[in-house]
């Protein structure tokens, strides 16, 4: 006599496999604390350095180096949120390599959990870095002028972008052969998006061919909606609409990149479990 196993709802142990694996990578988090501090490390390095080594020679604002350091901070959490990526990109890579990703397929697991915990963790660890920045900031001069509700909004507004680049991440992760390739393709696509944007200068200082092009870049918006949501220096706001409406660009942009980075990195990883399979 045989009996037949029910199949389990997809809703629960969705979420429950998710919440799984999101404390294997925490816990693996907390195991090597050198990644972690080397993660908050780095974005604390880059305020230290553009706030008092150049923040005397951009002029953003009537204060001088306090309005560089005001107009800074926000710029900064853009291009953190944006760096996050090569930590997932690693670590998913790093699972595939050493048949971890394979036993994952082999359990009796929702597949999308898998990339969802992956990417949970990601999140966690981007909003303990931002805590730090924040932090780092208001000692350096950076001050919130807004209210509450803008402040928060800006928030949520990083790290929604941070857990859609989470999921670009883990795409890119299920593709490379190696970490060490992975590092690097990673980072090869963030770095012109950082750097021809208005994170450290103003966009009316770019060549007139590299405005429009830094104006429509995703992380422009990210910095300057934040900074309008703090109350920060603006000196480039002007009649464009990723000008105007940077809060709303940035919002679309992070769901379009979730809708799109999403399926198909669960896709992938599904197709890879049933050629395993078929192989």
């Amino acid at each position: 006599m045989t009996t037949s196993q029910s199949p389990r709802p997809t809703t629960g142990w969705l979420l429950s496999d998710t919440l799984a694996i999101t404390k294997r990578h925490v816990l693996k988090i907390t195991r090597v604390p050198e990644s972690l501090f080397f993660s908050l490390i780095q974005p604390i390095m880059f305020v230290l350095l553009f706030a008092f080594v150049f923040g005397g020679a951009i002029n953003v604002g009537p204060n001088g180096a306090q309005s560089y350091r005001e107009y800074l901070i926000p710029g900064i959490f853009a291009q953190t949120v944006m760096f996050a990526i090569a930590g997932i990109t690693i670590g998913i890579t790093e699972d595939s390599t050493k048949g971890i990703m394979d036993r994952f397929r082999s359990l009796p697991m929702r597949p999308g959990a898998v990339l969802a915990g992956h990417t949970l963790a990601s999140l966690m660890q981007n909003l303990l870095v931002i805590t730090m920045l924040s932090l780092t900031g208001l000692a350096v001069g950076w001050r919130i002028h807004n209210g509450f509700v803008d402040a928060v909004t800006a928030y949520f507004l990083l790290a929604m972008f941070a857990y859609s680049m989470t999921w670009v991440g883990a795409w890119i992760g299920l593709h490379m052969p190696n970490p060490e390739v992975a590092g690097t393709a990673g980072l090869a696509w963030v770095f012109p998006l950082t750097f021809a944007s208005n994170i450290f200068t103003p966009i009316s200082t770019m060549p007139g061919w590299l405005q429009p092009i830094a104006l429509w870049n995703p992380v422009s918006c990210l910095a300057l909606s934040c900074r309008q949501l703090f109350g920060n220096p603006v000196p480039e706001i002007g009649t464009a609409f990723p000008e105007q409406h940077a809060a709303i660009l940035s919002f679309t942009y992070a769901v379009l990149f979730i809708a799109i980075f999403a399926p198909l990195s669960v896709r992938y990883f599904k197709n890879r479990s049933s050629g395993s399979a078929a192989a």
